[in-house]
């Protein structure tokens, strides 16, 4: 079962933030404002009325917003405290400005058999406050806190309070027994708030509202310090990204409601899943919920064509692009969110792996095939079909994801190879990504030779980009055109080879030297998604906006070579626009100026204001304070006080403060506890032993505290160094050891082992 799964009342309606939906019996409640001049808005879009995003839960047991009408500003709160049962509170916050109302609107969802219209049965005379209502089979039984009139129309109920009552509850139970809810953990979770449950099966409407916000809230990621609130954003982008697709019954997480709902001015019917955008939001989701991970890489990967590859973009009202696919990191992020799933190979989400890998495998082969160009290098592309899109250059720039990047305005299409004539080091350095994170995935499912096969092409991948794209007297790699001629357009995608491993470590400070400075890449804010010099820079969209995909594969490919101080500059600059986007406008954008008197905020500027891979940003600071990687865990201070709660991974809830000092505890118990000088890179926690290798940026000696492996008792044997013998010793309060370092900046392996265990 995928989770979120479909079942109970939810906020998954694609077109309204503002409703709650049944989705076993299609049963809709929209709360809209009614204005003095009689009309009932509940339309909210960034554009028309949305505020401010509350808490939203992965699974909608809570979910809180907060819209504008006018002078009225209403805070809603949905919440599902148990199996079917909705409870409301519907607030007009700081005033109750004169002629403004609330509404409830009953309809049927969407997607809902037709028959499952809004009834009466028992249609009482003049205003009440309890209503028993009829959708299709369902009956409901509706508690409000204060009497409502109904005017049925066609198709829909409204209930209608008075004027000059500022706060409103309600609740929604099933009659006669319990509607369809699904089954499983998730149904199972949905408990009754003690006190709640009354004997006819409504629920008191003096629930507690509060208590539930703090309930939902306590197990969400959550951050402080430097961090601000990047996490609330961070986690918001997605879940209130989370919609239901009617046609399937089956829950999605699109990039943005605006973007793919046409009711909401996007560009597709109800829904659409676009491939690079749906893996980031995969990996985002991992530290959130591992399984809700799971389910979004899949809504992509069931999506592959007969071909193999996985397409550009799938929705409900413009089928699935079959000419062509999108930027190759699949792998790379599913490898990424297994290594963020637990502390070790031992604990960590297999299935992750297990149910990707087939079509990952298939998507990667599928390149060397279908999109060879200049020189024998890959080029993005587009196969003839029947769309009359396909094969043209348009189609091809949107392969790369960079659909209007000036790298690509000059370009001509080869109908021989189905490729641009020209050789780009983005794809290539991304295949060769693809093909490293597919080999560490292979070898874990015990594919061996498959791994072998996949590492022997990323090192001749490696080779090809060398003698391909790079270009020695301008210091950096550079895509190449067809006639063997060097193109003039520069783009972070140059920095891509880093993330693949393929420079030496000279010529990686080059390379970064001659991109980051303020005429091309680097500047404030840094990696514009063009070149500033460039002919066609115009900061608009993919001609120089910040763009989160981006920014990310540059930063992991600084962090692999070590290049900290880099990245330490580039991720705090775009901390900052992205902590204020959300923390002052309640925004995740699409993407982000590079020149701040740049206003990203009206329509023509093309930035969605909700669009879930703009969470990067946040991601990216995150990773400063924990980030997993093939070879451990790495911990560190960064810097500045920062606290980032709550991670999700299978063994329980990761948290990280630095303050005065470095804390990582698992539930509570410490797992690292150092100057705020250590580095704690490596690092791996199994049942019977911890690993890590550790070094300080500070000079002098230092101390390190570590937990210990689950199955110690009261001694553990602990090595320190490559050198030391190992010593046996007796385990502290709180199931810890600490361990002295050496003076110095040189790395120190560490191993404690548990009595079961030796070390290696």
């Amino acid at each position: 079962m995928t989770r979120p799964a479909p079942i109970d009342w939810n906020t998954w309606d694609v077109q309204y933030h503002t409703a709650a939906a049944h989705l076993p019996s299609g049963t809709r409640v929209r709360v809209g404002i009614g204005t003095p001049d009689g009309r009932i808005v509940d339309d909210f879009t960034w554009r028309r009325g949305l505020e401010r995003l509350g808490h939203h839960t992965v699974d909608g047991q809570y979910a809180e917003v907060t819209v504008r009408c006018g002078d009225a500003v209403l805070r809603l709160v949905l919440t599902n405290p148990r199996p079917n049962v909705l409870c409301g509170l519907a607030e007009l916050v700081e005033s109750v400005p004169d002629g403004y109302t609330v509404h409830l609107i009953v309809d049927r969802l969407p997607g809902a058999p037709t028959d499952h219209t809004v009834a009466l049965p028992e249609a009482p005379d003049g205003a009440t406050d309890r209503w028993d209502l009829q959708v299709g089979a369902q009956r409901w039984r509706v508690a409000l806190s204060a009497p409502a009139t109904a005017e049925p129309g066609d198709g829909i109920l409204r209930l209608s309070f008075a004027a000059g009552t500022g706060t409103h509850r309600f609740s929604w139970a099933p009659a006669g027994g319990s509607a369809e809810a699904g089954s499983g953990a998730e149904a199972e979770a949905r408990t009754e708030a003690d006190g709640n449950a009354e004997a006819d099966g409504s629920v008191d409407l003096g629930f507690d509202v509060d208590a539930a916000r703090r309930h939902a809230e306590s197990a969400a990621i959550g951050s402080s310090g430097w961090l601000g609130r990047a996490a609330e954003g961070y986690q918001r982008a997605l879940t209130w990204n989370t919609v239901i697709r009617t046609d399937l019954a089956r829950v999605i997480t699109p990039t943005s409601r605006d973007f793919v709902s046409q009711a909401r001015g996007g560009f597709y019917g109800t829904w659409a899943l676009h491939g690079w955008d749906t893996f980031f939001c995969g990996l985002t989701a991992t530290w959130i919920d591992h399984d809700y991970a799971r389910g979004i890489y899949q809504q992509m990967l069931e999506q592959a064509t007969a071909d193999g590859f996985v397409p550009n973009r799938v929705s409900d009202e413009r089928g699935r692009t079959d000419d062509r696919s999108q930027p190759p990191v699949g792998a790379y992020t599913v490898f990424k969110s297994y290594l963020s799933s637990g502390l070790s190979d031992q604990t960590r989400d297999r299935r992750l792996l297990t149910d990707a890998y087939p079509t990952l495998l298939g998507w990667h082969d599928w390149w060397t095939r279908a999109r060879r160009g200049p020189h024998g290098a890959l080029a993005w592309g587009s196969d003839p079909t029947d769309d009359p899109k396909s094969a043209t250059v348009d189609s091809t720039r949107r392969e790369s994801g960079l659909d209007d990047s000036p790298m690509y305005d000059d370009i001509q299409y080869d109908p021989v190879t189905h490729t641009m004539n020209l050789a780009d080091v983005g794809l290539n350095a991304l295949h060769a990504v693809d093909g490293e994170a597919l080999a560490a995935i292979a070898e874990r499912l015990g594919e061996t030779r498959t791994a072998a096969r996949l590492r022997a092409e990323v090192a001749e991948t490696g080779r090809r980009v060398e003698e391909v794209f790079w270009d020695e007297e301008a210091g950096h790699y550079r895509n190449r055109l067809g006639d063997g001629s060097f193109d003039v357009h520069l783009a972070p995608t140059s920095f891509y080879p880093l993330l693949a491993g393929i420079p030496d470590p000279a010529r990686a400070r080059r390379l970064v030297d001659t991109l980051l400075v303020p005429e091309l890449l680097g500047g404030s804010p840094p990696l514009p998604s063009v070149s500033r010099s460039d002919s066609g820079y115009d900061r608009h969209y993919m001609r120089g906006r910040i763009w989160g995909p981006i920014a990310f594969l540059v930063v992991e490919g600084l962090r692999r070579y070590g290049l900290d101080s880099h990245v330490e500059r580039i991720v705090d600059e775009l901390l900052g626009i992205f902590r204020f986007e959300w923390e002052q406008h309640s925004h995740v954008h699409e993407n982000y100026f590079s020149s701040p008197d740049e206003d990203i905020h009206p329509f023509e500027a093309r930035s969605d204001f909700l669009l879930s891979w703009g969470n990067l940003l946040a991601y990216l600071a995150m990773q400063q304070l924990a980030d997993p990687r093939p070879g451990g865990w790495r911990f560190a201070h960064p810097g500045q006080p920062a606290e980032l709660r709550n991670l999700a991974l299978r063994e329980g809830r990761l948290s990280i403060s630095a303050g005065d000092r470095l804390r990582v505890s698992l539930d509570g118990t410490v797992l690292v506890e150092a100057d705020d000088s250590v580095v704690v890179a490596d690092y791996t926690r199994t049942a019977d032993t911890v690993r890590t290798v550790v070094h300080r940026t500070g000079a002098g000696a230092g101390r390190l505290t570590l937990g210990t492996p689950p199955a110690a008792g009261d001694e553990v044997t602990v090595l320190v160094g490559e050198r030391a013998q190992p010593a046996t010793v007796p385990v502290e309060a709180g199931a810890t050891v600490t361990v002295d370092l050496p003076p110095g900046p040189d790395p120190v392996p560490i191993t404690v082992t548990a009595p079961t265990g030796r070390p290696a």
